[in-house]
């Protein structure tokens, strides 16, 4: 029985091939060599496929999937038309839309297996590839492509010498090949059994389908009908081919090699390893770390408490494996557990004549911090041991506050440890982070004992008053622990979990103002203020101590450059009158500059420095004279105020608008505490008035203006009163206070005269404006007696207790 040829109908679909009855018809025609002229056609996207070639192919296509599944049920078999499509400029291949984005060679293949589809994967075939065929006519019916072919037959004949020739070339080449990549051994194994190698077509194709070339240069040994060009073709591919099997193994071998040397030395270090520890020459890294940790040891004497905890910790890390992640976390806390100086403390010094050379010879003035500190010396002296202090050091800028913090170190023989609590926000940042979470870390203290390495240094807490909160806790309140001395001296850090003593520690902490550092606090601290300086001060501190440190640090002498007192008060006078030295110090440093200009163009000259170089060097005077007005002025008062950079002088006017309507009104940024004490002084003065002269009408007539220079700056505090009267009252009566005259303090509505803070800056700032009498409430007259006499020389003290002192002094001619 023969089977006739397999078509495909119009509609797409695959007829049954029917059986014969005659048996010499099956012999003429065999069934695999009746092809069909219509067939369905498959596109290949990365290479074709050659004639007796076999392999899989995957059909994604749900349409071409139900055709050939619903083919197969009926038993019948099937061909396919296989079709390379022509990759894109980039060189991708997409979906074929139209005829042109085919080859117009392909190969007819059976089917010999089919995998139904999946969800995970499509349909697979396994197809038998039979003939070469062109394209004579593709039609498509959405989305299936089929097409008329013509078969293109080998041609039979007699092999001559020349394509012998050639067969035994391709021969020896995939020899090479097959001993270059052990790879295309098992292809040629598996192709071996399919074609015959005398074959010169076949050979061609087999050999062709073995390379890696291009699905393109594939085509065209699929496209050469002639068998001689075939062959030609396909021996210049196989010579690629194996110039590229080549280099891959000439860079493998590379790569191995390399590799090779590497295993050989890690082997060759594990072996001497073992045979370092077996020889007892070398421990593994527990055994180390342990005998590191115990080395030491013997040199601390940890608390009862840290030996137990670090006893446990010894015997846990024995237990674990190095590769571990336990191991290193235990390893890091057994670090710092026995990295701290346990019982070691630094000698302190008792020499009190050494101490004071020290701070004598660092600073100029701050006696009062000075006589502290040599009070804390002398304790130690009687007691035998220098018991931590916290000592809380307030004023402006520049004022020497932190440098004070290491001349305290160096004259008690202390190590010292500075860092800034501004804007810290974090608890953990004192008292350290849990274990438990990924890169925790000991707080600022226990770091601070360990770079020190020793149990006492002096830890310097910077800007204490900027310290800030968030949801991560208040560094404040955590700061309540370790700076009080009742509890500091079993300090517990999160992250070692033991208790420290850190009673044995110096603090010492600075801040600008005392507003913002809660109560509790400054409770456990001992304020020493420093106030500033007035102007004989400062130009001695650039004299001894500013001056040299700057020509020293721009490579300068004093034979080069030559800055008198006299210039040295007038840069401070109207440069820098701010109550610390450190703008003081930048003008130094300005002019400085400007003279090593100068000397790189005359090495050999000397500068020296004049008063009236002055504004060439530094520009036009920053501050004028204070004294805004030559002679008194009715309704203008001079103040005293105290601010966070010190001291200063406040002119309070006030001014009488006649508008029909009375009433009272402030500017100038006044606070609420200010806006109430103006109002308590024009309430006053008005019942004042009226009593002292019932026949002035001026408060009747008058709409009263207070304003408060100068207006952008915000002020508040109540010891503005009596000055805000008394400029009331002069308006008011028409009458100039005295001259050279300045007061401060708080007025009450019945004309008593409160006691105010910030005395010793006021009384700077009258110094330093030239003022001969300062009014201060009696009640502040202790506190000015206790002032250094250069700082009341100058300056008379009148001391009032109600605002009546006050108007007979100021008002002498107005009883």
């Amino acid at each position: 029985m023969a089977d006739e040829p397999t078509i495909i109908t119009e509609e797409g679909g695959l007829e049954l091939e029917q059986e014969q009855d005659t048996q010499e018809e099956q012999k003429l025609l065999p069934a695999q060599d009746v092809l069909p002229e219509s067939l369905l056609i498959i596109p290949l996207y990365d290479r074709p496929m050659f004639p007796k070639m076999m392999g899989p192919i995957m059909v994604e296509d749900p349409r071409i999937q139900q055709m050939i599944l619903q083919a197969q049920e009926k038993g019948l078999v099937i061909y396919l038309g296989l079709l390379l499509v022509k990759q894109s400029k980039g060189g991708v291949s997409h979906a074929p839309q139209s005829i042109e984005d085919f080859y117009p060679i392909g190969v007819a293949a059976k089917v010999v297996q089919i995998s139904p589809p999946t969800q995970e994967q499509p349909l697979q075939l396994v197809a038998q590839a039979q003939e070469r065929f062109e394209v004579k006519q593709l039609t498509r019916q959405q989305p299936v492509f089929k097409a008329l072919v013509k078969y293109l037959p080998e041609e039979k004949g007699d092999s001559g010498d020349e394509l012998k020739a050639y067969s035994v070339a391709i021969i020896d080449c995939i020899k090479e090949l097959v001993t270059l990549n052990p790879l295309f051994k098992e292809g040629l194994g598996l192709l071996l059994d399919r074609i015959n190698v005398s074959d010169p077509s076949a050979l061609a194709d087999f050999a062709a389908s073995m390379t890696t070339s291009s699905g393109a240069d594939l085509q065209e040994i699929l496209e050469t009908t002639s068998i001689q060009k075939r062959l030609e073709r396909v021996l210049i591919l196989l010579k690629n081919e194996i110039e590229i099997s080549k280099l891959k193994a000439d860079i493998s071998k590379r790569i191995e090699d390399r590799l090779s040397k590497q295993q050989r030395e890690f082997f060759l270090k594990q072996q001497l390893k073992e045979i370092k520890q077996e020889l007892g020459i070398a421990k593994d890294d527990t055994e180390s770390e342990v005998e590191k940790f115990e080395k030491r040891l013997t040199k601390l004497t940890p608390s009862p408490e840290a030996k137990e905890r670090i006893d446990e910790e010894l015997e846990k890390l024995k237990l674990l494996e190095p590769s571990s992640a336990e191991f290193n976390v235990t390893r890091a806390y057994l670090d710092w557990l026995t990295v701290l100086p346990w019982g070691v403390y630094t000698e302190d010094n008792y020499d009190i004549a050494k101490a004071e050379r020290i701070l004598n010879r660092d600073h100029y003035g701050l006696e009062e911090v000075k006589e502290r500190i040599l009070e804390l010396i002398s304790v130690g002296i009687v007691k035998g041991d220098l018991s931590g202090s916290i000592i809380l050091l307030t004023g402006p800028p520049g004022v020497g506050k932190t440098s004070v913090g290491q001349s305290i170190a160096r004259s008690v023989g202390r190590e010292f440890f500075r860092f800034s609590l501004g804007g810290m926000r974090d608890e953990a940042e004192i008292k350290g982070h849990r274990r438990t979470y990924i890169g925790a870390l000991p707080g600022k203290f226990i770091q601070a004992i360990k770079t020190c390495k020793t149990a006492n240094p002096l830890i310097m807490l910077d800007e204490i008053d900027k310290i800030g909160a968030s949801f991560r806790g208040d560094p404040a309140s955590a700061l309540l622990e370790v700076l009080d001395p009742e509890q500091n001296k079993d300090f517990l850090d999160h992250y070692l979990d033991v208790r420290f003593d850190l009673s044995k520690v110096l603090f010492i902490c600075t801040a600008n103002q005392m507003d913002t550092i809660p109560g509790p606090l400054i409770d456990r601290m001992e304020v020493i203020n420093l106030p500033g300086y007035i102007q004989a001060e400062k130009v001695e501190i650039a004299r001894r101590h500013l001056l040299p440190k700057q020509l020293k640090l721009h490579g300068l002498t004093k034979s080069q450059v030559s800055i008198g007192k006299p210039v040295l008060r007038e840069i401070a006078e109207g440069y820098a009158r701010e109550a610390g030295v450190r703008n003081l110090e930048n003008r130094i440093k300005k002019i400085l500059r400007k003279v090593a200009k100068d000397l790189v163009s005359d090495p050999n000259r000397k500068v020296t420095v004049k008063k009236s170089d002055l504004p060439e060097l530094l520009g036009k005077k920053v501050f004028s004279d204070e004294k805004i007005f030559s002679k008194p002025r009715v309704g203008v008062i001079t103040g005293l105020a105290y601010t966070s950079l010190g001291g200063t002088t406040l002119h309070i006017e006030a001014a009488g608008v006649m508008t029909g309507n009375t009433g009272f009104k402030q500017t100038g940024q006044l606070g609420q505490v200010m806006v109430e004490s103006s109002e308590i002084a024009y309430s006053y003065v008005r019942s004042l008035v009226a009593k002292k002269d019932p026949k002035n009408e001026f408060f009747r007539k008058y709409f009263i203006h207070l304003h408060v220079p100068a207006g952008a700056t915000p002020k508040d505090g109540p010891s503005a009163g009596i000055t805000m009267a008394c400029a009331l009252y002069s308006l008011a009566t028409n009458t100039p206070i005295i001259a050279d005259t300045a007061m401060t303090g708080e007025l009450t509505l019945t004309g008593m005269v409160m006691p105010i803070g910030g005395v010793k800056e006021k009384v700077i700032a009258a110094t330093r404006a030239k003022l001969k009498q300062v009014i201060l409430p009696a009640d502040n007259q202790e506190d000015f007696d206790l002032l250094p006499e250069h700082i009341r020389a100058g300056v008379s003290a009148v001391f009032v207790k109600t605002f009546e002192d006050v108007r007979r002094f100021c008002f002498p001619d107005n009883k």
